[in-house]
């Protein structure tokens, strides 16, 4: 009877969505949900995102204002008491999974949430959690904590493991067009988070269970990390060779069979990538399975920022010049082209480890006007114009990541160094040194 009840809120659009942690993930869904005619109820632990919300602006480069004044006048609601959530029928979870100092899975944010609301959680409550995690996490960790208010998941209360997949400033693909895998702790779980997912994406991948779901995320984002640490090892091969890598990708992209194009960088960032095989790897040693691979990719990976500043090094001092007292601006600190998203940004690293080898550091992006409050990075920095008097100023300009709007001619004509560790510089030049 709960379970129907549910189901038909959800089919007539009366269900109050819940949307915890209104970030890069939970604010297009909400934006989605409120679209399509559903009050949503949107929480977070950050008083300034919710106040930005209440007032109708956006803190995502990529999500307009516009958008978000729509969904509040539809009726959207921004709020940081969780005491709220007993008002909404679904508790969508959107919150961060990072890894610890030690490289381990760090489950605070979570947890800290789901303890956060499992004070209000009642019969006919739906609970979906979409942030990546090792498989047996949300029936190891949630349902407990779910039937520790005397409700029975599966017949008064639901749960179910959906995997976001978004991909920010991505203009081909949207939250409704993305398919999306859905798991759940049992078969009324499961019909329950399908037609939930349903009324706002055009196609739902059903799985036969919550671990299911999580591996599916991890395999998917451990498939890039591979690839690209495989292409990350070769760059280093065929620099060494002198032979130009992302000519190499180029050819090789034409075999119209059995081969995907991936490119090397000056590290691996965003949300998943650098931090998702992590999960797996460390779960894997539960079972007595070391994941070899996983982890020589990550090694590969994460000494590519390394590499970077080595070839720095070697281009300053080609022209009798250290990195300590050097002037060196960083072009693009985003973790991709496009966006203003900082989350685990190799450029970071860039520019900590340059620092710390006494250079003289500033950096430019168009995204990221002024340097964010990060939990472990810390500059006092503010985006500088990309000027033919401000490149020539610099003594080695460090192309982190290639956002389409800076201006590479002039790049090219003005600065006294380059080092591209994104290939962007086809043509080979005196000053032009691939990293």
């Amino acid at each position: 009877m709960i379970q129907q009840q549910l189901l038909q809120r959800i089919e007539q659009k009366s269900a109050v969505i819940g949307i915890v942690g209104l970030g890069y993930v939970g604010l297009p869904l909400m934006l989605r949900f409120a679209e399509v005619g559903y009050k949503v109820l949107g929480f977070d632990i950050d008083a300034d995102k919710v106040t930005a919300l209440t007032e109708g602006r956006s803190y995502i480069e990529h999500i307009r204002a516009e958008s978000i004044r729509q969904a509040r006048d539809r009726g959207f609601e921004a709020t940081t008491d969780f005491s709220r959530a007993g008002e909404a029928d679904t508790l969508i979870l959107c919150v961060p999974t990072p890894l610890n100092k030690y490289r381990e899975p760090d489950l605070s944010f979570v947890l800290d949430t789901m303890d956060s609301l499992v004070p209000y959680l009642r019969e006919g409550h739906l609970v979906s959690l979409e942030s990546t995690t090792y498989p047996g996490t949300t029936d190891e960790e949630l349902l407990p904590r779910i039937e520790s208010r005397g409700l029975k998941v599966g017949e008064n209360a639901f749960l179910v493991f959906s995997p976001e997949r978004e991909d920010p400033g991505n203009p081909d693909f949207t939250t409704r067009t993305i398919p999306k895998v859905c798991g759940g702790y049992s078969p009324a779980c499961q019909e329950v988070g399908v037609a939930l997912y349903s009324a706002v994406i055009d196609k739902v991948v059903p799985v036969s269970s919550t671990r299911a779901a999580e591996m599916t995320k991890l395999l998917e984002n451990i498939h890039r990390a591979v690839n690209i640490g495989l292409v990350n090892e070769m760059k280093i091969v065929a620099d060494r060779m002198g032979i130009d890598i992302h000519e190499v990708i180029r050819a090789a992209a034409t075999k119209p069979f059995g081969f995907v194009p991936y490119y090397p960088g000056p590290g691996l960032g965003g949300h998943c990538i650098p931090i998702d095989p992590f999960y797996l790897t460390w779960k894997a040693r539960e079972y007595g399975v070391n994941t070899r691979f996983i982890e020589l990719a990550g090694e590969v990976n994460s000494s590519m920022p390394d590499y970077v500043v080595s070839k720095v090094a070697a281009a300053l001092n080609d022209r009798r010049k250290a990195i300590n007292g050097s002037r060196i601006l960083v072009l693009g600190i985003a973790y991709k082209k496009n966006v203003d998203d900082m989350r685990e940004s190799p450029s970071v690293m860039l520019m900590e480890k340059l620092r710390d080898l006494g250079a003289e550091i500033a950096y430019s992006d168009p995204h990221v006007p002024v340097f964010p409050k990060m939990r472990e990075h810390h500059f006092d920095l503010s985006s500088v114009p990309v000027t033919a008097e401000t490149l020539a100023g610099y003594d080695c300009v460090l192309l982190a990541t290639d956002h389409d709007r800076f201006d590479y001619a002039l790049i090219k004509a003005h600065a006294q160094l380059i080092v591209d560790s994104r290939g962007k510089y086809l043509e080979p030049a005196g000053h032009i040194v691939k990293a």
